[in-house]
């Protein structure tokens, strides 16, 4: 058998590639936007929040589109202007997501007990249906062009079930089955699928949505005793990209919060 050597770099070579990076105005999917345009791709950032595109629109070497990637419509239209702008798209990193935090049923106070059917809605459409709108609609292109590429889908450590996020971590479960199902359908094709699950990430959306108290103990529980730190989260994206026989699989970047 004969055996394969490379001299390749320990990061991609990403010059002359395109990405798209859905809810790439958020702090993980902008750190994810400008860690690839640093790697010479040129990279689409797409989101719905308008100022915060602006900003991340004047950074060299990324375009931003402001889009609601929960209308089919839009997102179709998005999708299609971008391959004719800009060529083949060849990597897709799903980074849109919403944390959410609410019990099945709570007795602790007044008000409404149980969980809601529109915040149910919610978490589930940002989290999973925007998943799948952006991947149904790019896929497409990328398999009619025999585009081989990479779509890298965020996940969380949740999607085992997490006390008080019901809604999120079914959801996260839901795009960990697609990652797998999409793998199996679209390999023959040169179409990789991979998700990244992180743990607890040190960013000012973990530390809104979290208690202080709360985090501190999830560290407790972390072997590694430290939060993620959004490097830890970009470099798997590197690697998902880079290493061209992966593809199925849910990495976890938890600090071995898992084990």
């Amino acid at each position: 058998m004969q055996v394969r050597t490379t001299s390749e770099p320990a990061h991609p070579n990403l010059k002359d590639r395109v990405a798209i990076v859905t809810g790439g105005a958020g702090c993980l999917g902008r750190a994810v936007a400008l860690c690839l345009r640093d790697h010479d791709c040129r990279v689409i950032v797409v989101d719905r929040d308008t100022t915060a595109l602006d900003d991340l629109g004047d950074q060299p070497g990324i375009a931003a589109i402001a889009c609601d990637l929960l209308d089919p419509d839009a997102t179709e239209r998005c999708l299609s202007a971008a391959w004719d702008r800009f060529g083949p798209i060849s990597i897709l990193v799903n980074a849109v997501g919403l944390i959410h935090n609410a019990l099945l049923v709570d007795l602790s106070g007044p008000g409404d007990r149980r969980h809601t059917i529109e915040a149910w809605r919610q978490v589930i459409d940002t989290n999973l249906t925007a998943v799948f709108l952006v991947t149904v609609n790019l896929v497409e292109r990328m398999a009619s062009t025999r585009t081989r590429g990479v779509v890298i889908n965020f996940s969380s450590v949740a999607a085992t079930g997490n006390a008080g996020q019901g809604a999120y971590s079914a959801a996260k479960a839901g795009v960990n089955a697609l990652t797998r199902a999409w793998a199996k359908e679209l390999g023959p094709l040169g179409i990789r699928f991979v998700a990244i699950a992180p743990g607890f990430v040190d960013t000012p959306t973990t530390r809104r949505a979290l208690a202080e108290a709360t985090l501190a103990d999830w560290v407790r529980r972390t072997p590694l005793r430290r939060l993620a730190s959004v490097d830890d989260v970009t470099s798997a994206v590197l690697f998902c990209i880079s290493n061209e026989y992966l593809t199925g699989k849910v990495i976890e970047i938890d600090g071995g919060l898992t084990l």
